[in-house]
């Protein structure tokens, strides 16, 4: 039997239904529920017609994920959505630009206090502000699976950080990964947020991208970087930090020993940000990550970070894009990486510098002492990498050829490259072997244009699931894939419906021409529909009164979403 469908069951003449109250203070209202009439009484299942409606007499309520949520939403009078009932047994759920509201907010929150299946949650420009953060946060107190949460774009403003500062200085939920980018975050919410991760030790990513610190909120994060212990990723780009919130940052970098990917990009830090920068490298030997793209940062900022360079043993992507660095300052930087043979050093972006053939020839020198790096720059002025656009594909090509020969698998010849035999390797070390295996010669070139079709997340490498299409794509050759990396069929049908279409769908505009409800006979529905649960499970009692109802109705003015989820499972 499907757990989907409702229990049939038999009623009697002797289902008794409660009248409702007749105050108009203490009326109830559902807007999926619709009229409830003697006739209403005799229709058949087939009969109803929205996706809401439960027959009282033949239907059995339940407490199973989709009835709890369709009885949340029929509680806080909002439409369900489809998508979030058709997904809700998948361990991600991407609500963004759905327009849910604060209590749109609040009913999802409801059903996810007792989900064991959804760890990551997107709820991006939705509108849900405090109240919608108050509901997240209430059901985060109950929910431990859920681990990455994204609330981005939702004008939360100063009430959303008391209430994020409060959720995280408790330190009870299993969440790890937040976003709160485009939040109209200001230097206080950032005192309010810094005070409580200074103490935290849960989260490790947190994005606060695209919100309103200056310095003074540079200062107050720079304090909580020396004092927290948890943190691994944050993002601040496109602020308003400047020479003296770099200072305050770069201070905190000083002590800090767990952070390791760091973005400061679409700021205004400087050349003497970067020479803040540049002392914390020859020190810190923990960021493995540091962005400060669009800093105005010139030549003599780059040379201050190449003293930092030459030391440091731990970084392994510097993005320098968009700084008015020239080819003096490109040249600096390069040299400092090659002087330091302790290095890890994989990219280096400097994407906007124009380079010459002088350039080239000492790039080459570096490219030795590190085969394992990768330095963007602007090509126009490399008549060989002019030449080379398509070297990629013969690339894959001879590697297919050497695989054809030796009756291998593509998938086995990158796996050979691997000392540990697996399908993930560090970029840099995939490079490095690349460049250096004996078996398909190939130049930096074609490695450099084949690592860009190659699936790279978190500086791996996934060669496992690149392979089998690029090889179908680039020789007409179908290539077998194991069966852990084969698409669902199942899925590639669900994703090209439409978000009315799949099972479990609600039809929106049969809803719309449903008559619409009164107070009193949505109160009377919700009502009757737990007295006959009650009484179909063998209850010789009904336990859910008018008194009942009203209760619930005090409990959803009052915003308690455990209250509201405990009782409706009760039920």
């Amino acid at each position: 039997m499907d757990d989907d469908e409702p229990l049939e069951v038999q009623t009697t003449d002797d289902t008794k239904t409660l009248s409702p109250s007749q105050s108009n203070d203490d009326m109830f209202y559902c807007v999926a529920d619709a009229p409830f009439s003697d006739e209403k009484d005799k229709t058949t299942q087939e009969d109803s017609e929205t996706d809401l409606e439960i027959e009282d007499t033949e239907r059995l309520f339940t407490t199973g994920q989709k009835e709890l949520y369709l009885e949340a939403c029929k509680l806080v009078r909002v439409m369900p959505v489809s998508y979030f009932i058709r997904n809700m047994e998948e361990p991600y759920i991407n609500l963004n630009h759905h327009g849910l509201g604060p209590m749109g907010t609040k009913a999802i929150a409801i059903a996810l206090v007792s989900n064991t299946t959804i760890i990551r949650l997107e709820l991006e420009d939705n509108y849900i502000m405090e109240e919608g953060v108050l509901s997240l946060v209430d059901m985060l107190h109950e929910n431990y699976y859920l681990q990455e949460l994204n609330i981005s774009n939702n004008n939360l403003g100063m009430e959303g950080a008391k209430i994020i500062s409060d959720f995280l200085q408790r330190n009870t939920s299993s969440l790890w990964k937040l976003k709160l980018s485009g939040n109209n975050f200001n230097d206080e919410s950032a005192a309010l947020l810094c005070q409580a991760l200074s103490s935290n030790y849960q989260m490790q990513k947190l994005d606060l991208s695209h919100n309103e610190f200056s310095d003074t909120g540079g200062e107050h994060l720079g304090q909580m970087l020396g004092l927290n212990v948890g943190l691994q990723s944050l993002d601040l780009s496109w602020n308003h930090f400047h020479i003296r919130g770099a200072v305050a940052l770069c201070n905190g970098l000083r002590t800090n020993v767990t952070l390791r990917k760091l973005n400061l990009s679409m700021n205004g830090l400087g050349d003497e940000g970067a020479l803040a920068l540049g002392e914390v490298l020859r020190i810190n030997s923990c960021l493995t990550h540091l962005d400060i793209s669009s800093n105005n940062i010139s030549t003599e900022g780059a040379s201050r970070l190449s003293r930092g360079l030459e030391y440091n043993e731990s970084l392994q992507a510097l993005k320098l894009f968009l700084n008015p660095i020239n080819l003096e300052g490109a040249v600096l930087l390069i040299l400092s990486i090659k002087r330091n043979p302790k290095s890890k050093m994989e990219e280096l972006d400097l994407s906007s510098v124009p380079v010459n053939e002088q350039f080239m020839k000492t790039l080459d020198g570096v490219y030795t002492v590190h085969p394992q790096l990768e330095v963007l720059y602007d090509s126009a002025q490399d008549p060989i990498a002019k030449k080379s656009v398509f070297l990629g594909a013969k690339a894959m090509k001879l590697i297919q050829s050497y695989a054809d020969q030796h009756k291998i698998s593509v998938l086995d010849f990158f796996k050979s490259l691997n000392p540990a035999g697996t399908m993930k390797m560090p970029v840099g070390d995939f490079r490095r072997a690349l460049l250096q295996q004996s078996k398909v010669p190939l130049n930096r070139y074609q490695v450099g244009d084949l690592m860009k079709k190659l699936d790279k997340r978190e500086s791996m490498v996934n060669f496992g699931k690149a392979c089998a299409p690029v090889a179908h794509c680039w020789t007409g050759q179908t290539q077998t894939c194991p069966q852990e990396l084969q698409p669902s069929t199942h899925r590639l049908q669900e994703a090209e419906k439409g978000p009315w279409q799949g099972p479990g769908r609600i039809s929106s505009y049969m809803v719309q021409k449903s008559p619409q409800p009164s107070r009193s006979s949505g109160r009377e529905a919700l009502a009757s529909r737990m007295v006959t649960a009650r009484t179909l499970r063998g209850d010789r009692e009904p336990k859910w009164t008018s008194a009942t109802a009203r209760a619930v109705h005090e409990l959803i003015k009052s915003r308690s979403v455990l209250a509201i989820s405990r009782l409706l499972v009760s039920f």
